[in-house]
């Protein structure tokens, strides 16, 4: 293995200057994905589409595109300008979100979120490839940690913010302004957000600095077949690559297959009222989204910083485990109990984001930072987000046969899910130490 990287690293100010950045596109990234799920019956009313038609907007028409696209962005992230990449990607979404707004049919609507599919493609491979070249390893945590908690808390801030935005312009606020004065305030919504996140690419693109890839590289792949060479890297550390991507993949099919019922949960199981959800489940999940990327962060860079470079797997095996109390609210005896109970697996969830992806930007070589990131946000998109909420229903409509027995499925997927997660996270740990013994990370 080669010997510490002796290169001098980007200044503080400019490093978080580009994290903060990245934070706030993580946030845009969210909100702009996420703002079609508030806005639903407007959007049915106002261009004549169904429920099924809305659903292919909030699934096929984002997830499929961002799964394809996710590998070629990576691979484009580890041989281009990240910075500029990112700002195309910010820009791309964000111009997107805008044609939403301006949309007039499903056709153009379902083109439009294609678009931000793209997009956000490429902001997690450019994201985390740059702090792993912004900071040194036992200072990765916490930047790492600040824009996985932008992520985290973006779905309250899209809740919170839509409904502002709705209100205000109902009320005429807009009133006297070009082009927003004479559009329906569901449409407002998706041309503000989009506005906004055309800055954060302005300032990405003017005000940042590519930094210096460092550390070890793998050869360039052979006659321009793009991906060859980082393939071939996966194969031949098959033993650590295998367990460890497949541990990610599984604990978030938990986290998607119990992040998309528990709702549900609540309100069939405890009767209460969609207010409920949003004066109790939502500010908490708020609360643990950003407390879980800061303890991930805070615990691996104090191991690091320590020189013991083993606890970035004993937390991600034990991180899982964790989620255990949030897989059996549905034994709560109090509908609030439950609904902090199911909210704390965000914590865990983004904990265990954190620490994998700080831990893979140490393990790869520094020209594919950009690909291994991308190929868990493939995998989970393809595994976890599609699979665990399948996974949920499937058990409630054919094996319980009722409705209100979607907690105990919810708790039949994510128990054994993050004890697979776990045991595998385990077993990368061992490989890990027999194939990277004498790399100091």
């Amino acid at each position: 293995m080669s010997a510490p990287d002796q290169t001098r690293w980007p200044s503080p100010a400019h490093a978080w200057g580009m994290v903060t950045l990245l934070f706030l596109a993580g946030v845009f990234s969210v909100i702009d994905r996420g703002v079609l799920a508030i806005v639903v019956d407007p959007v049915r009313q106002d261009i004549g589409i169904g429920d099924e038609q809305v659903a292919l907007l909030q699934g096929l028409a984002f997830g499929l595109f961002y799964a394809i696209m996710g590998m070629p962005m990576g691979l484009l992230a580890d041989r281009v300008s990240r910075k500029h990449l990112v700002a195309t990607g910010i820009g791309l979404w964000s111009l997107a979100t805008i044609a939403s707004g301006l949309a007039q049919g499903f056709g153009s609507l379902f083109a439009a979120r294609l678009m931000v599919g793209l997009g956000e493609a490429a902001l997690g491979p450019c994201a985390i490839s740059l702090i792993a070249d912004l900071f040194p390893p036992e200072r990765r945590g916490r930047p790492i940690s600040l824009y996985m908690m932008g992520q985290g808390l973006a779905n309250g801030l899209a809740i919170v913010l839509t409904g502002l935005v709705l209100t205000h312009a109902a009320q005429g606020a807009f009133t006297g302004l070009p082009l927003l004065e004479a559009l329906a305030p569901w449409r407002v919504a998706f041309v503000l957000f989009g506005a906004g996140g055309i800055g954060v690419a302005a300032a990405m693109a003017l005000l940042t600095r590519e930094p210096e890839r460092k550390g070890a590289s793998i050869p360039a792949s052979a006659k321009g077949v793009a991906g060859k060479a980082e393939l071939q890297w996966l194969w031949a550390n098959r033993g650590l690559t295998v367990p460890l991507y497949l541990a990610f993949a599984i604990c978030f099919t938990a986290a998607y297959g119990a992040g998309a019922w528990t709702p549900t949960l609540l309100l069939r199981g405890y009767g209460v009222s969609p207010a409920f959800l949003g004066t109790w489940l939502g500010p908490f999940a708020m609360a643990f989204s950003a407390t879980g990327p800061l303890l991930g962060g805070y615990l691996l860079d104090r191991a690091m910083q320590r020189g013991r470079t083993g606890a970035r797997f004993t937390i991600l095996t034990l991180a899982p485990l964790c989620a255990i109390p949030s897989a059996l609210a549905v034994l709560a005896p109090d509908p609030r109990l439950a609904a902090v109970l199911v909210a704390s697996s965000n914590a865990v969830f983004a904990c265990v984001g954190t620490v994998m992806f700080a831990t893979l930007q140490t393990l790869v070589p520094a020209n594919m930072r950009g690909s291994a990131i991308s190929l868990t946000l493939v995998l989970n998109t393809l595994l976890g987000a599609t699979l665990g909420p399948l996974l949920v229903a499937t058990i409630t409509e054919r094996l319980f046969g009722n409705p209100a027995m979607v907690g105990w499925s919810i708790a039949l997927v994510a128990i054994p899910c993050v004890l697979i997660s776990s045991l595998l996270y385990a077993i990368a740990g061992k490989s890990t130490h027999a194939a990277f013994h004498s790399r100091t990370g």
